[in-house]
């Protein structure tokens, strides 16, 4: 067995923990969680999503992504409708307040993601990018055959 500190998703969980850290503190002084920001990036960039396909964008389970939507909907970040198509089927959008604050946080995330590129390269970021994709496509497609 290969040694756990080499292991990829030890690396990878490294590698999202160091990320994060850059990330973490300008959120929590907006209140919010690094999953409740998944979300509202989410819709920020919809006219709406249904919740399971919601969940699937941002990578959290049903139940979280319905606590999420609860917390962020008291604090009328976003909205949720009943669907055209299908009654028992919500639509989360997000409202006006959500869109302010989602329009604050931007330029901050920018600068944490040019802190980022600039340590770590241009070139070689965008390279971590390619692989990382090449490697999701790869295995979800050897999970299908």
């Amino acid at each position: 067995m290969r040694e756990f500190e080499r292991s990829l998703p030890m690396s990878l969980l490294k590698a999202r923990e160091s990320v994060m850290k850059k990330f973490i503190p300008h959120l929590r002084e907006h209140d919010l969680s690094p999953q409740q920001w998944r979300v509202l990036r989410a819709l920020y960039e919809t006219e709406g999503l249904e919740m399971s396909a919601l969940s699937e964008q941002c990578f959290l389970l049903m139940p979280s992504l319905s606590r999420i939507v609860q917390n962020l909907e008291s604090r009328q970040l976003i909205s949720r409708r009943t669907s055209d198509i299908d009654q028992r089927r919500s639509i989360i959008s997000l409202a006006k307040e959500g869109i302010r604050l989602v329009k604050i946080i931007a330029p901050e995330s920018e600068a944490r993601y040019a802190h980022i590129t600039e340590t770590f390269g241009y070139g070689k970021l965008e390279l971590l990018y390619e692989l990382l994709d090449e490697l999701v496509v790869k295995l979800e497609a050897e999970e299908k055959n």
